[in-house]
């Protein structure tokens, strides 16, 4: 049994596993321009910004990166290092994107090594279409460990996680050839990284309900194409003069003088440049955009959305979140002004439709997703811990608090005695763990793991005291990453959820734990 690798001649040795996130440094390799948008250097600075929330230092080594961005990094306190955009060798990679690199990746990993040499590296993060094994192979005598960013799977790489946030049919399978057999990916909207700004909001708001009076209109900060002017037109053939209308572009948006214009004509407002997206869109009732990032942003609000994909990577994540019933995005048929004004005007007439795709959105997106991905790097605010003795009468304490007893699978008070007999049972026995999750040494939860062969069954509860409210996800995800670090045989963790307890439910779905509906029970009456 896998158990045996924890005896009581050992057990000290597991005691404390929490992490110190002091001085630990990430890099990040990412670049934003007109040909490649903002939407990865967003993704990277919400998960820099989280990270600092524990903190760890990031560094941005970019290649392209127009000054706005580069002040607004280190404005919120990231280091920043700049590579030269030329480069004498003009040989170009086989990859599809490898325009966006504009040079050769092997002069490219050099560059990036000597910008990161002199300094340790525990992470190097890679979110860059450009980049690919090659590169990732190259950088690994200067970082730690490397994680990538990826989301349409058309290269080979070499690293220790990867993150892919959008949500495919296919998912499970898209990476199966393209990483080493120990990465571990972390896929789907669970890991969708979105500002701590949307986690706050969420909490708030309800589905979509009611009738439609502000409509957000936002095709990403570049849009090259211009969606954004052509929706602006497509509304203004409409009746809208009731509705609220807000248009986002990015300052870099080429055709931002004619969207100004359009929108002062047409009465509708203009935001450049905002940090308050969060908020416009829990003000609107319905959105018209494009499909990446801002996909599940709107999701994680319950924001109903028509979408369009405007590049071609966006065309399966539509299709996929459109059979799941997260978008609204039909094919495009004809011209986009008359597509969008038939479409919009089905949304603003069909409520039952709207509540549907906010329902949904709502439940797929949490925007806990910097937080997973955090931990999966090794890092968590809640340090854990093996209980001991001393912590008997807490532990009394807390599991005979009538919140505890009333999902528990004995509901009666604990006995002072029992609890003893049981602490002590559990302490002795190497096929039970019993772990107390703290903050800065306050305690916050226990996890108790009963082992068997290479599997684990999970009891977990919150401290019933304010402090430790909300903190459920992380203590659940400290403890895996505990049991990953000092069980590696276990590879599989499972939980009984008493019928009726949906708070549970909804915390171990949001940590990736699949339900399987395999018990069933029937109460026998006996006869009179």
């Amino acid at each position: 049994m896998c158990c045996e690798s924890i005896s009581s001649k050992n057990i000290d040795d597991i005691t404390g596993a929490g992490l110190q996130n002091d001085n630990k440094k990430i890099a990040f390799r990412v670049d934003a321009s007109l040909l490649i948008g903002t939407g990865h250097l967003m993704r990277c600075l919400t998960l820099a910004d989280a990270l600092k929330q524990f903190g760890i230092n990031s560094c941005f080594v970019s290649r392209h990166m127009p000054i706005h961005l580069r002040d607004l990094l280190v404005s919120k306190g990231h280091e920043f290092k700049l590579l030269s955009a030329m480069h004498n060798d003009s040989a170009i990679s086989h990859l599809a994107h490898a325009k966006w690199l504009g040079v050769p990746q092997k002069c490219d990993a050099q560059d990036t090594i000597d910008a990161l040499f002199g300094q340790s590296w525990d992470w190097l993060i890679v979110d860059h279409y450009g980049l690919d094994i090659h590169w990732e192979s190259a950088l690994r005598r200067a970082v730690g460990q490397i994680m990538v960013i990826d989301d349409i799977a058309d290269r080979q790489h070499d690293c220790d996680v990867l993150v892919d946030q959008n949500l495919y049919e296919e998912m499970n399978s898209r990476y199966s050839d393209k990483v080493p057999k120990d990465c571990r990916l972390l896929l789907g909207p669970r890991y969708a990284l979105l500002r701590e700004k949307f986690r706050q909001l969420r909490e708030q708001i309800k589905p979509n309900r009611g009738v439609v009076k502000n409509i957000l209109v936002f095709f990403g900060g570049v849009d090259a194409d211009n969606y954004t002017g052509r929706v602006i037109e497509a509304l203004s053939a409409m009746d809208v003069s009731a509705l609220h209308v807000n248009v986002v572009i990015g300052a870099q948006q080429p055709y931002r003088e004619q969207i100004e214009v359009a929108c002062k004509r047409y009465g509708f407002i203009c935001h450049v440049q905002i940090d308050r997206m969060a908020e416009l869109m829990v003000e609107a009732d319905l959105s018209i955009g494009a499909g990446g990032g801002a996909t599940w942003e709107r999701c994680c609000l319950g924001l109903p959305a028509l979408v369009l994909s405007t590049a071609d990577n966006q065309k399966k994540q539509l299709t996929d979140a459109a059979k799941r019933g997260l978008v609204y995005a039909p094919d495009v048929d004809g011209d986009i002004e008359n597509f969008v004004t038939r479409h919009v005007i089905a949304l603003i007439e069909n409520p039952s439709l709207r509540n549907f795709l906010s329902a949904n959105g709502m439940q797929a997106v949490d925007a806990r997703g910097a937080l997973r991905i955090i931990n999966a790097l090794g890092n968590s605010s809640i340090e854990m811990r093996v209980a001991t003795i001393d912590d008997s009468r807490d532990l009394f304490n807390w599991r005979n608090d009538p919140a505890i007893r009333a999902f528990s699978r004995n509901t009666e008070s604990i006995a002072w005695h029992d609890h003893q007999h049981w602490l002590n049972a559990v302490l002795t026995d190497p096929s039970r763990i019993l772990l107390v999750g703290l903050v800065q040494d306050m305690p916050v939860g226990v996890v108790r793991y009963d082992l068997e062969e290479k599997s684990a069954e999970i009891s977990i509860y919150l401290v019933p005291d304010k402090f430790s409210s909300g903190l459920g996800t992380e203590l659940l995800l400290a403890a895996e990453m505990w049991l990953r670090k000092k069980l590696p045989m276990v590879r599989s963790i499972h939980a009984h959820v008493l019928g009726g307890n949906e708070r549970s439910m909804r915390l171990f779905d949001s940590a990736g734990y699949a339900s399987e509906l395999t018990r069933f029970t029937k109460r026998l009456k006996q006869d009179e």
